[in-house]
């Protein structure tokens, strides 16, 4: 946007529908915190947009309002607050909150009510995150600071392009990333009017998706650049089955697709500094390790043996993480002789059948149904191997965690999970770079083939060593990802496309 831009001088506005701590249902809350802060370390100007949900507003001190939107005549009154989020002892990111009471201000999650359904407003919603967005990032904005680049996420932030595109004056540069193109923001085509968008938008060159507008497919068409967070994730999205739909639009635009692995926070993530367990670590002491295993066992009440290998897994209940797989493989997992505890919760009927299988056999697998800090942390600290039988995957992060902790994963050969577990061969041993054990076929047959191998590799108290080794001596941080979408904004403003 502004005629003279020095490297220095990168401005960013990155546009969320989440942040940890103040909200969060899943990774993108984590990115949303993490990435921009080591950006701000790269020097570059990173700032957040977020909605002002109660958590949001009561979580953030020393705010005050920078501009009112009183003329959205599709969209309720709403006041921009600036604020600090603070990351951590030394790091905090300026962020833009959205207060519109109307449609923030309620009991419930960011997208759901408190019965667990969709917000029936939620185009309303996050038409308005995307709308001030677009302002913000065009010189429609009230504000004295005008960013470079506007990077979107999700679906709830989508529609930041496509009013953009229809927008005559000087805008910045958009990227839009794909955190889980499951997730794509559909709504009945009377939102196209309601959310002020033109009527020759609906169509299949533009928001239209068979019949509705889709939020995302907004997104992924009219932003300049668009990158998924695994370069393998990257690939899948433009075939059947993993393109949802997407794939045609995501084949066309593949020579602007970028696949970049998150990172993970190695502060909050950190065995040698971890408040959360009974006995840090360094992968030098891991026989410490050990009185984290012992703390696991006893803390839910499986038999204290130091001997027998105990696998931990943390996910949500759902097709997609393949829980239904892990409690196929269940029973037959104990008889190997091993241990299994689970931190999770979703499908109800997942649910019930983890619980009554914790309930049958208490002192083999033991299950907690919702979220636990504390629990997470020992989980990773305390298990000896990690289950993650994704079906699709786009980054995760609990095998970075795990691998993090000396604790390495059974995983799927699919996205993020393929692209930051390198499986236990002879080859890999030899060179150092085995960090854990890899299925292709999504079946339970394979899933326990591989648990069998990981056990086996586990009794033989050399290779695990070095196993362990190996995941602890990688860097999972977020330095080469900042560096890397440093690189795609730049590129984006060398681009004769660019207005």
């Amino acid at each position: 946007m502004p005629s003279t831009f020095s490297r220095r001088d990168l401005r960013v506005l990155f546009v969320t529908p989440e942040v940890y701590p103040l909200s969060k249902t899943g990774g993108l809350g984590d990115v949303s915190a993490a990435l921009p802060a080591a950006l701000r370390a790269l020097r570059v100007d990173v700032r957040l947009l977020i909605p002002g949900y109660p958590q949001v507003l009561s979580g953030l001190k020393y705010k005050r309002k920078i501009a009112k939107f009183d003329t959205l005549s599709q969209f309720p009154p709403a006041t921009l607050l600036s604020a600090k989020l603070p990351v951590n002892a030394s790091t905090s990111v300026p962020v833009f909150i959205i207060d519109c009471p109307g449609l923030y201000q309620r009991e419930g999650g960011p997208y759901l009510d408190e019965s667990g359904q969709d917000w029936p407003d939620n185009g309303l919603r996050f038409g308005l995150l995307s709308k001030i967005g677009a302002i913000l990032a065009s010189d429609d904005s009230p504000l004295a600071w005008h960013p470079h680049i506007v990077h979107c996420n999700d679906w709830q932030s989508g529609l930041v392009p496509a009013y953009l595109n229809f927008h005559s004056g000087e805008k910045a540069a958009s990227l839009m990333t794909i955190h889980n193109l499951a997730f794509q923001g559909i709504f009945p085509p009377g939102s196209v009017a309601q959310l002020g968008l033109p009527s020759d938008s609906f169509n299949m060159q533009g928001v239209e998706y068979y019949g509705n507008i889709s939020f995302l497919k907004a997104g992924l068409y009219y932003c300049n650049h668009i990158s998924t967070v695994s370069p393998s994730y990257a690939k899948e999205i433009q075939s059947e089955p993993l393109g949802f739909g997407m794939q045609g639009l995501l084949l066309t635009r593949r020579k602007s697709i970028s696949g970049i692995i998150n990172g993970i926070d190695t502060t909050e993530w950190n065995p040698t500094s971890d408040p959360h367990i009974p006995r840090t670590y360094t992968s030098n002491k891991q026989s410490t390790k050990a009185i984290n295993k012992k703390a696991l066992q006893l803390a839910m009440g499986l038999d204290v043996d130091p001997d027998i290998p105990l696998f931990g897994a943390i996910n949500r209940l759902s097709h997609q993480k393949g829980c239904d797989i892990l409690l196929q493989v269940a029973l037959e997992l104990i008889k190997i002789p091993a241990q299994l505890v689970v931190l999770g919760s979703g499908m109800a009927e997942l649910e019930v059948e983890l619980t009554t299988l914790s309930k049958t056999y208490p002192t083999k697998i033991a299950a907690t149904i919702g979220f636990n800090e504390k629990l997470s942390h020992l989980i990773e600290a305390g298990a000896d191997g990690f289950l993650m039988p994704s079906r699709f995957e786009p980054c995760g992060l609990n095998q970075m965690y795990s691998q993090r902790y000396g604790t390495p994963p059974v995983v799927h050969a699919t996205g993020g999970l393929l692209d930051t577990v390198v499986d236990c061969t002879p080859a890999t041993l030899a060179d150092g770079s085995a960090s854990g054990f890899l299925f292709n076929d999504m079946t339970a047959d394979d899933f326990l083939k591989t648990i069998h191998r990981a056990v086996t590799a586990y009794h033989n108290k050399k290779i695990w060593r070095r196993l362990q080794k190996n995941c602890m001596a990688k860097d999972f941080s977020w330095q080469a990802s900042a560096v890397s979408y440093r690189e795609i904004y730049l590129s984006l403003l060398s681009s004769p496309n660019i207005s």
